[in-house]
C-alpha cells in the first residue's frame, strides 16, 4: 500500500492537482513510513471495482481494517462503503483531521 502512494504522490500531476512541493510529498511519506503496521492479506474479494488495478488499494484496507481511504478517486472507491471504508480525498482528509503542512 506504502509502495502506491508513494509511486502516486510523487507524480507530477499529483503534485499539482494537491499544491505539493517534492518536499511535502517527500515529508508526508517519511511521516507515514514510521506510522506503517505490516498487513497480511487473509481474504481476497474481488471483483468489487471497475478498475481492476485498483482492487488491490482495495483489498489491503479492507484487511487492515482501515477507517480512511485517501484517494483523488472517489468514484470508483464508492464499494469501500460494504467494508465500513470511508473514501476522501487528500483535501477532505486534511480538513477532516485538520492538518496542515508546514509550507516554504
Amino acid at each position: 500500500m506504502f509502495l502506491e502512494y508513494e509511486d502516486v504522490l510523487q507524480r507530477a500531476e499529483q503534485r499539482v492537482a494537491s499544491g505539493l512541493s517534492v518536499k511535502d510529498v517527500d515529508a508526508i511519506l517519511n511521516e507515514l513510513a514510521a506510522l506503517l503496521e505490516p498487513v497480511l492479506t487473509h481474504y481476497q474479494w474481488r471483483p468489487q471495482l471497475r478498475d481492476p488495478a485498483d482492487e488491490m488499494v482495495l483489498e489491503a484496507a479492507a484487511n487492515a481494517r482501515v477507517d480512511v481511504l485517501v484517494t483523488y478517486n472517489l468514484r470508483d472507491f464508492v464499494p469501500a462503503k460494504r467494508f465500513g471504508i470511508r473514501v476522501l480525498t487528500p483535501e477532505q482528509t486534511f480538513n477532516h483531521f485538520d492538518l496542515a503542512i508546514a509550507r516554504n
